[in-house]
């Protein structure tokens, strides 16, 4: 499942891609509409007073997914699709329901157009990064980043690695051989919360990232490994082969490749991540 974090508002809406369908959390909907220091009570409260004006149980209306907090971990969270959403902004007595039904109903439109055309997809997340000031080089690597991803996440569904939790261990065991941290450690490294660390990696960092999925991908297929436990032992070996080069380069050069640097909003934090 693809999880992204969009913005309405300069509000950070939590978003994830379940089922070619995208789901958003209901406390992040709240926050945005009512500005409440305490999304979490309003969206308790106006369940029960839904329930009691109207006789909906607005949970139902929900599911839940993982979806990252603002401590790096990842927590059931009730979400709801655009439908629903709607149906949830209804109950909200907020000025600023309407602009962001529409934003919702552009989101949707979107998804549409992109399960139609998935190149549209891709446009739209170049352009998005452009938009943010990223350098086309680094736009470039990141975009071939996604791919090999995307190839040797479709590799372990065909080998029976089914679930999104094994997906986030096996991801973790390759950054962790490149890489010689977690990707927690990584991300406090950077200083970041809730942000995606790829989003915020080096030039350096994204080509060690792609070289150890890539090789992984290629181990996987040689070795035939099936299910999630050879899986495993074949993305330690993809991430030692990043490890190695890694550790090569910085015998030689004097650098570690692993860098505090991140893609803030400081004009110097970007300056340093391009070319």
């Amino acid at each position: 499942m693809e999880t992204r974090s969009a913005v309405f508002k300069g509000k950070d809406i939590r978003k994830i891609l379940f089922q070619n369908e995208w789901y958003f959390s209901v406390v992040d909907i709240v926050a945005a509409l009512t500005d409440s220091e305490k999304p979490r009570d309003y969206w308790y409260r106006m369940k029960q007073r839904e329930k009691q004006s109207s006789g909906v149980e607005l949970s139902t209306l929900c599911r839940q997914l993982k979806l990252e907090s603002t401590d790096g971990k990842k927590y059931l969270t009730e979400v709801v699709n655009t439908e629903n959403a709607f149906r949830i902004i209804q109950s909200i007595p907020s000025r600023k329901a309407e602009p962001f039904k529409r934003w919702l109903a552009k989101v949707g439109y979107e998804r549409v157009q992109e399960i139609e055309d998935p190149e549209l997809g891709t446009k739209r997340t170049r352009a998005l990064y452009k938009a943010k000031g990223y350098s086309d080089d680094w736009i470039e690597k990141r975009m071939l980043g996604i791919v090999i991803q995307e190839e040797l996440t479709d590799e372990w569904k065909n080998r029976n690695v089914k679930e999104e939790r094994e997906y986030g261990i096996l991801t973790a065991e390759i950054a962790k051989a490149a890489f010689g941290v977690t990707p927690i450690e990584h991300k406090q490294l950077k200083g970041l919360k809730r942000e995606n660390l790829r989003d915020h990696m080096t030039h350096i960092e994204l080509i060690f990232s792609m070289l150890g999925e890539a090789a992984t991908t290629e181990i996987t297929r040689v070795d035939d490994a099936q299910g999630f436990d050879e899986s495993r032992t074949a993305a330690r070996k993809g991430g030692e082969v990043a490890g190695v080069a890694r550790k090569d380069l910085e015998k030689k050069t004097g650098k570690r490749i692993v860098s505090p640097e991140n893609y803030l909003s400081e004009p110097e934090s970007r300056k340093r991540l391009k070319p």
